[in-house]
């Protein structure tokens, strides 16, 4: 394999100043791609959010403390939403943040992955603190029922409390990977486009359309 006086051999593949085929810099790693990880980070805050969606507990009342609205033989059904009220709403911050984070630069990919880290563990805190004390939770949708507070019911929890529990936690995780993901990220500066004008004026000229596209991208060809 020969090398020819522009610098590409005979087969095609560009050759570096030693005559050498230049290598390409390895990939970044499937953990640490921007895609897979935005995309986890949705995935668990959007699993967190739909949790509140569904029964975290029943209340099981005698029925001539219930209402004509409620029905005796299920008992009173409480949403996540209203058993835990911050879990919806740190959910979707959670789900801001890491849409966020793949365009962020570097020093604010500290600050949203400090913000779905205390979104994380709020998470968790509100679902554990339900599962420990299933009767304080359910205290606001008895009294919306029932008109009366403090009474000595049977309360179950289902599992979505554990599975929000579970998000929660591989949403934390996920965040913790942003800042050594972010190392593989090609960050979108003008700083990055005008050392990536350079490193295409050493290779060769520019022809017109490089040119144009160069300056749409704010860089002078000139």
């Amino acid at each position: 394999m020969g090398v020819m006086e522009d610098g590409i051999t005979e087969d095609g593949v560009t050759a570096g100043k030693t005559g050498r085929p230049a290598t390409k810099r390895p990939g970044a790693p499937v953990w640490a791609r921007k895609s897979t990880l935005v995309l986890i980070i949705a995935a668990m805050a959007l699993a967190v959010f739909g949790t509140t969606t569904q029964t975290w507990l029943t209340v099981h009342l005698d029925p001539a403390q219930l209402g004509q609205a409620v029905n005796s033989q299920d008992g009173l059904q409480v949403q996540g939403s209203k058993a835990a009220t911050t879990v919806t709403a740190l959910a979707l911050v959670a789900l801001a943040g890491g849409l966020a984070a793949s365009i962020a630069g570097r020093i604010a990919r500290w600050i949203i992955t400090a913000i779905i880290l205390l979104a994380s563990v709020g998470i968790v805190t509100a679902a554990v603190t339900v599962m420990a004390d299933p009767l304080a939770a359910a205290q606001g949708s008895i009294a919306a029922a029932t008109g009366i507070t403090g009474s000595s019911v049977q309360v179950s929890a289902s599992a979505f409390p554990a599975l929000a529990v579970a998000a929660g936690v591989l949403l934390g995780l996920g965040a913790l990977l942003i800042i050594p993901a972010g190392r593989h990220w090609k960050s979108r500066t003008k700083y990055d486009t005008a050392a990536a004008g350079t490193a295409g004026t050493a290779e060769g000229p520019a022809d017109e359309i490089d040119s144009w596209d160069r300056l749409s991208r704010g860089d002078d060809p000139t």
